[in-house]
């Protein structure tokens, strides 16, 4: 069990029996769903709703197991102060803000960092290891002489990633950018949409720059930006990508799906298309993509059938190994130009363990059965590391929560 305090004490050191309270409170608050209208202001839950606040609580516990006992209680002014938890595997630390006035709900609480108790990255890539399905991951420094692995297990793997892929598109759009084929600024029409995202109910051929797709494509995983993005680059280009930035196995991989083409040739009504796609030749790929268009547009995608179990995740996905992802990721820190902020928008990780780094850039993907995350960080020190994981199970959902948790324990580890 840590003892040391993740904040310094103030002259405020000891709490008011008010203050004392919430913080004794907080430690129930956070092991189990209940009793938060009766803890948090209204102020608080209309920011932070209920169901966000236990979705919240619940990935704290992913990361670091159940909460066990309050730690330091440090009061620095008559509403404020700071707050340890200690967790079976972790002491976080949180800033707690009380109303003045009785009964003094909770107006404000905020993670301000995390110390996780005799961890290490052999513990990360055990628990990596022990992962049910099949999984893959890497940490490596970023150096003049190439990437250099630090960690690896199947890192050569090729792993379903998910929207993962969508860093190829941004990668081509640097690479022409920095070209002077085009500008972030241009402006194109949104279109062709796919399902999910912001820009889905956007309305047809919506004009859009460049950098404006990119953002949400990356920032927010929107499909609709994506698959404009890849039409309007051309798949073709986008493909020799993979060449360029030093994917090992693009025969796997290519061409590079469309999302809406994707899931379109994992509905059941397109069995046939599908079966085609997993046995053709390259060649014969590209081909049935352009014949079956018709029938591969995003309105021919019934989501729910798609949604709930693993569909197809080892024939018709968006393949990469972490050392893939790893050369992806450094192409981008020495080409990316403005690619590196618009990664950087969405860190993938809790603000306060993003914090650790002077730069975290990120992109994941996510389905049922298959989830990865890619990170492209900048130490304190000016070294750059990237660290890529994927997690793939056709039989059953992923939890997406444990992973991310083991993900942000490698990445805190190699911070420190």
């Amino acid at each position: 069990m840590l003892t040391m305090s993740l904040f310094p004490l103030s002259a405020h050191a000891a709490p008011s029996p008010a203050y004392q309270a919430r913080a004794e409170q907080l430690l129930g608050i956070l092991a189990a769903p209940g009793g938060e209208e009766a803890y948090f202001s209204s102020l608080f839950l209309d920011a932070v709703p209920v169901d966000r606040w236990r979705a919240i609580a619940a990935d704290l516990r992913a990361q670091h197991g159940q909460p066990m006992a309050l730690g330091a209680v440090s009061q620095t002014s008559d509403t404020a102060g700071q707050v340890e938890i200690r967790y079976e595997r972790a002491t976080v630390g949180f800033s707690l803000v009380v109303a003045p006035q009785a009964p003094n709900r909770v107006v404000g609480l905020h993670i301000v960092g995390a110390k996780t108790a005799q961890d290490s990255l052999d513990k990360v890539m055990a628990d990596i290891a022990a992962l049910p399905g099949s999984s893959a991951f890497a940490i490596a420094k970023l150096t003049d002489a190439g990437p250099q692995l630090l960690r690896a297990q199947r890192a050569d793997a090729q792993m379903a990633t998910g929207s993962s892929f969508k860093l190829y598109i941004l990668a081509e759009l640097a690479r022409a950018t920095g070209a002077r084929q085009r500008r972030w600024s241009d402006v194109i029409p949104l279109g062709p949409k796919s399902f999910s995202g912001r820009l889905m109910n956007w309305p047809d051929k919506a004009p859009m720059t460049l950098h404006s797709l990119a953002t949400a494509m990356i920032a927010e995983s929107d499909n609709s930006a994506s698959d404009t993005l890849l039409r309007a680059l051309g798949r073709e280009k986008v493909d020799a990508m993979l060449a360029t930035a030093g994917h090992i196995d693009a025969g796997k991989a290519l061409p590079l799906l469309s999302t809406a083409e994707a899931f379109a040739l994992k509905m059941p009504a397109n069995a046939d298309l599908r079966q085609r796609y997993e046995t053709g030749s390259l060649t014969e790929r590209r081909d049935l993509l352009r014949d079956a268009a018709a029938r591969l547009t995003a309105n021919k995608v019934d989501v729910g059938s798609v949604a709930e179990n693993p569909t197809a995740i080892d024939s018709i996905e968006w393949f990469a190994s972490p050392t893939d992802m790893i050369a992806l990721l450094d192409w981008l820190r020495m080409h990316g130009g403005e690619a590196l902020p618009i990664m950087a928008v969405n860190p993938g990780i809790a603000p306060a363990d993003a914090k650790r780094w002077r730069y975290l850039g990120y992109k994941g993907g996510s389905e049922p059965g298959v989830m990865a995350m890619n990170l492209l960080a900048q130490a304190q020190d000016g070294s750059w590391y990237a660290v890529s994981g994927s997690w793939n199970n056709p039989a059953a959902r992923v939890e997406e929560s444990r992973f991310v948790a083991l993900m942000t324990r490698a990445m805190n580890l190699v911070a420190n």
